[in-house]
């Protein structure tokens, strides 16, 4: 349990005292000579760089209760120049700029120097990277255990006999599996509880003229979140309010349109990119018009919170990408069984103490950016590994926690809604594509719904559905449809157009596995945050066999890729959902600006036709019911794994889903094959060709 502050603030006193005197002592003289001497110079190098690390953190806690901040109050910012707000941002970020971390002990190759110490010391130098979201936040708990960790190890190294690697992983597990519950506590409260905190007195509080407010969060502040938000603070009331509007009226649309119920819901989150502040001001506005509470969170900081490279809360631009990905993996220090149950039995603990916000809890509204350069992360070797064995507990892990999510918060008891914007880094055309972009998320649906019911009613007495790739393009993949029994009153595809999904344009099913099979590739997608070449799956009875990619010289390197960031350590996927994306002013738009590449995965996916791997769209929900306007009910929300629910949910959800699209000048064609074998073309060379649909060739 957290302490009371006095015993905590003497605890931190005593580590931090600690640390400063490790800054003049002889670390090389003090570790035992069974080491080489190579690794007591290197494992010397790293005391030093750490102990200058937690002095620049140890001044700016010192700065921050100078002004007021300790206590979470506003303080007196305002003495601090602009100049010297970015002196300290990269005093506590200059370790993770690209070419700082290359050099230093986080990097894993670097680490190797260390010797058998390396993966645990880079470890615990990537936690202590997490100090400024604490400090910012005035969580001093978590600060003193992170300095306490590394005061353990320490004490470890410099003992008479030389520790084995063994003994400081174990110091790390029982460190993992002793804070597990303050830390998920802490997580969960942050992400369904409103209440005050450093977010949200920036955004309704805060000069958002005056760009020294971006420094307030003790988030790493780069060009885009500068330019973002000088942007937006030149930008008309007209235009924020339109921004606000669409954002907020799609969320409370989508309790309509799920079937879910808006009665007694009080609270929303809002995730969103550092420099968006005053688009959120308006947006919050609203939701209290509402009666919703705002809920702004920080993302995990601890990797024993947090899974791969996802990241969710309100974010900048991270000073180094390679870091996240050379630690996405680290939990492989301390996974094991009973660390597992451990953290699930925290996450129940959490979940009763806060039931009473669960109820109240309406979902969150994901504002996402685009336009980052595309990363093509390095393949190290080095990097901590999950064991087979970790993998399938990792699996396991993820449905245990989606499970109790399920049961606490069902999915059918709240909404979400999801929207996006560009970010400086697109390039120099950043103010025009973000305008651009405003248009593409305001198309009318009326527009779009009538067009996009033409091509249902086509596919919906479909056997199959074939759709091949033009050009180099290899997709040729048969997908499987049901049989309509009440065709008058059912249907198979969602009329989807903008609620909780904008923008606007597509159609959607969840396809019979058994008979669906083929290859899917596209030349270049992004995502999940990372970019694949030349990425092909091949599936039969809707189920991944075979993948590969490009990115890699090594085939098995880009397998491992596939496996980590799209099936997430399953040793295969279903095909959860097939789609035909409508949105060609949103795919002329990447073609007019060259960012086809760019673009997230909530417009991509409306810019050709696209398959899912993981989940369902109705994962958890299948037995609401669900209409399209025309008043037909879409009957195919579920598949041959979520119907293993009733017997072991283990077996039904897969935690994940991930949209693959097909862009429009790779297309061939799409065609509804009927039982009889007669066929119908709905797309033909990029282009919609089923009578009635040729206007969505038309910008």
């Amino acid at each position: 349990m957290i302490e009371e502050k006095e015993e905590l603030r003497e605890r931190f006193e005593l580590a931090r005292d600690r640390i400063l005197e490790m800054k003049t002592e002889d670390v090389e003289g003090m570790l035992p000579k069974q080491i080489p001497a190579e690794i007591r110079s290197s494992l010397t190098d790293y005391v030093q760089s750490v102990c200058e690390y937690l002095d620049s953190c140890f001044f700016v806690m010192e700065l921050l209760e100078k002004q007021g901040e300790k206590d979470g109050k506003d303080g007196k910012y305002e003495e601090l120049s602009l100049e010297k707000w970015k002196e300290i941002n990269h005093r506590l970020y200059a370790p993770l700029l690209d070419g700082a971390y290359e050099k230093g002990f986080a990097n894993p190759d670097v680490a190797l120097s260390l010797g058998t110490y390396g993966e645990v010391l880079s470890f615990v130098l990537a936690e202590l990277y997490n100090l400024p979201k604490y400090i910012f936040d005035g969580k001093l708990f978590f600060v003193v255990i992170l300095l306490e960790l590394f005061l353990e190890l320490y004490g470890k190294l410099t003992q008479d006999t030389a520790p084995t690697a063994e003994q400081l992983r174990e110091a790390v597990a029982y460190y993992a599996e002793d804070y597990a519950e303050d830390l998920v506590m802490d997580w969960t409260e942050d992400l369904f509880v409103p209440k005050e905190n450093t977010a949200l007195r920036i955004v309704e509080e805060a000069d958002l003229t005056d760009l020294r407010y971006l420094y307030r969060y003790g988030e790493y502040i780069s060009e885009n979140e500068i330019k973002t938000a000088k942007f937006l603070s030149a930008m008309s009331e007209e235009e924020i309010d339109s921004m606000a509007e669409t954002a907020t009226r799609g969320f409370r649309r989508g309790f309509m349109t799920m079937n879910v119920p808006f009665e007694g819901k009080g609270a929303v989150t809002i995730q969103y990119a550092i420099g968006q502040e005053r688009m959120v001001r308006r947006i919050i506005e609203r939701f209290r018009e509402m009666g919703l509470r705002p809920i702004l969170h920080r993302e995990a900081g601890s990797r024993i919170l947090r899974k791969g490279v996802r990241r969710q809360g309100y974010l900048s631009m991270p000073p180094s990408r390679q870091f996240i990905y050379d630690h996405r993996m680290d939990e492989a220090l301390f996974l094991s069984r009973r660390f597992m149950e451990r953290k699930v039995a925290a996450l129940r603990a959490a979940y009763e103490e806060i039931q009473e916000a669960l109820l109240a809890y309406a979902g969150p509204l994901l504002i996402e950016t685009f336009g980052e350069e595309i990363f093509l992360p390095a393949a190290k070797e080095s990097v901590i590994r999950l064991s087979e064995e970790q993998e399938d507990l990792s699996v396991e892990l993820s449905s245990l926690q989606t499970s109790l999510s399920e049961e606490y918060l069902p999915e059918k008891n709240y909404n979400f809604a999801i929207i996006s914007y560009p970010i400086p880094e697109i390039g120099d055309r950043f103010e025009e594509i973000f305008r651009e972009t405003m248009r593409i998320n305001t198309l009318k649906n009326e527009t779009y719904l009538p067009m996009q019911q033409k091509l249902i009613d086509a596919m919906d007495p479909a056997d199959h559905i074939l759709v091949e790739g033009c050009g180099e393009n290899r997709t040729r993949m048969k997908v499987k449809m049901r049989t309509l029994e009440h065709p008058e009153k059912e249907t198979q595809f969602e009329n989807c157009v903008a609620d909780v999904n904008i923008p606007l344009g597509e159609v959607f099913t969840s396809p019979v596995l058994e008979g669906t099979e083929g290859v899917l590739h596209v030349s270049g997608v992004y995502l999940n945050g990372y970019f694949f070449k030349d990425l092909e799956m091949k599936f039969k009875d809707g189920c991944v066999t075979e993948y590969s990619c490009g990115n890699y010289e090594d085939p098995e390197a880009g397998r491992r890729y596939i496996l980590e960031n799209i099936l997430y350590h399953h040793k295969t996927l279903p095909i959860g959902e097939f789609a035909i994306g409508t949105n060609v002013p949103a795919y002329r738009m990447a073609r007019k600006y060259d960012i086809l590449g760019k673009l997230p995965i909530l417009i991509v996916e409306k810019t050709g036709p696209h398959f899912a791997v993981g989940d369902t769209c109705y994962s958890y929900s299948e037995e609401v019911a669900v209409y399209n306007p025309d008043g037909k009910e879409i009957i195919s929300r579920e598949n041959s794994f979520s119907l293993m629910r009733y017997e072991d949910p283990s077996k039904a959800y897969f935690s994940c889903h991930t949209d693959i699209t097909i862009p429009f000048e790779e297309l061939g064609r799409i065609t509804a094959v009927y039982p009889d074998g007669s066929t119908k073309d709905l797309i033909r060379d990029g282009r919609f060709v089923l009578p009635g649909t040729e206007a969505l060739n038309v910008d």
